[in-house]
């Protein structure tokens, strides 16, 4: 991650753009090598976050805008415009699941609760409004500075297709991902429902 982090930073497409994309990995990797020794999270979540860092280094070196794997999807799929972003906002919501997940189940009452999915999906809708109220604060203080930041790319829907994107992700997370993450929660001692438990009846009852 050291080393895709020094690259994306080497002649990115616009310095502050860059900043503004990777404070994220700047603030919450160290907190997360702080809390490492009494809050050991799962591989699972270890590595989405790696994974969405990776995202957030690639929008940041060339802005969301203009990242290449956008144009390659624009050749493959036919899109009008540079989805990257749209990927971006999907992890928004697919990876932060996952954490959100783990840490109700270890430091809340919702371990075993019929209320987890739930709550992981109203925080993650939450966290998205709150990812976009940003870009509009940032976008308000800095002008024409936060063009690249909001990456908008003229479409008067962007902040609503971005918090969608992020309740897709949640959603598709939870249902993918719950079951791996449990057993990862089982083998270090700490027990959990899955997704699968809560919707049936059956699973539940056992």
């Amino acid at each position: 991650m050291v080393v895709l982090l020094l690259w994306s930073g080497i002649h990115p497409h616009d310095r502050f753009t860059w900043w503004l994309e990777v404070a994220p990995i700047l603030i919450g990797v160290p907190v997360l090598i702080w809390l490492y020794p009494g809050l050991r999270l799962t591989p699972l979540t270890y590595s989405l976050i790696w994974l969405h860092c990776l995202i957030l280094m690639l929008g940041g070196h060339y802005t969301y805008a203009q990242v290449p794997l956008g144009f390659w999807m624009e050749d493959w799929f036919g899109f009008t415009r540079n989805n990257y972003d749209r990927l971006g906002h999907l992890a928004q919501g697919f990876i932060p699941a996952m954490l959100v997940r783990e840490i109700f189940i270890r430091r809340s009452p919702l371990r075993g609760s019929r209320w987890l999915p739930f709550m992981v999906i109203c925080f993650c809708l939450a966290f998205s409004a709150f990812y976009e109220l940003t870009e509009f604060w940032t976008a308000l203080s800095a002008g024409g500075a936060a063009t690249d930041f909001l990456g908008t790319q003229g479409d008067v829907w962007d902040t609503q297709w971005d918090m969608q994107m992020a309740l897709i992700g949640a959603i598709v997370s939870l249902l993918a991902l719950s079951r791996v993450q449990d057993g990862q929660l089982a083998r270090m001692g700490i027990g959990a429902r899955s997704v699968s438990a809560v919707t049936d009846p059956a699973s539940a009852a056992t």
